[in-house]
């Protein structure tokens, strides 16, 4: 339990109750740390046999708990040695050009992510490319292209001081 009753857990903001038990929570992040981890591996450090811990994983899967698998690729050694946090302000916010820009959005390799956000500026992306050139062109080929765009703010990292994908799983409090 937390220490003040009316403020939730660690658990209870990140993940959603019913499913997440300590053996989920578990379960998780082992596939977290290593997503290739076979079943008979994720049973034996969850100390259950093969069968329930399978139960469980496909259970996680099913709820989309689990959304996925993929393997983590290191960009610069891929020659992706530039990334950008670029902030767009848009003027149009109707159906069609929200479609539109969500449609280029998702079909750009270099878009990593897009929020639309809160306060000035309507969007956040994350973007990668080889080297400033490449950004420069993807700028007036790609983001400049986009429907109803007026402000396009980029803020590039000098130095990554942390990158992941892992989310915080904290088993639940013992009764």
């Amino acid at each position: 339990m937390s220490e003040n009753p009316s403020y939730p857990t660690s658990f209870e903001r990140f993940l959603p109750l019913p499913e997440i038990d300590a053996v989920n929570a578990h379960l998780l992040s082992l596939l977290q740390s290593d997503g290739r981890m076979t079943n008979a591996k994720l049973s034996e450090k969850l100390g259950m046999s093969e069968t329930p811990c399978w139960r469980r994983l496909k259970r996680l899967e099913e709820n989309g708990i689990i959304e996925g698998y993929q393997a983590n690729l290191n960009r610069r050694k891929l020659g992706l040695g530039v990334m950008a946090f670029v902030q767009l302000r848009c003027s149009e916010h109707d159906q069609a050009a929200t479609a539109e820009f969500q449609r280029i959005v998702e079909t750009t390799p270099n878009i990593l992510a897009c929020h639309n956000t809160t306060g000035a500026d309507d969007f956040l992306l994350i973007v990668v490319a080889r080297d400033l050139d490449d950004y420069s062109s993807f700028v007036d080929s790609t983001l400049r292209r986009l429907p109803g765009v007026t402000s396009i703010r980029s803020n590039l990292s000098l130095k990554e001081m942390k990158a992941s994908s892992k989310l915080p799983i904290i088993p639940p409090a013992a009764p």
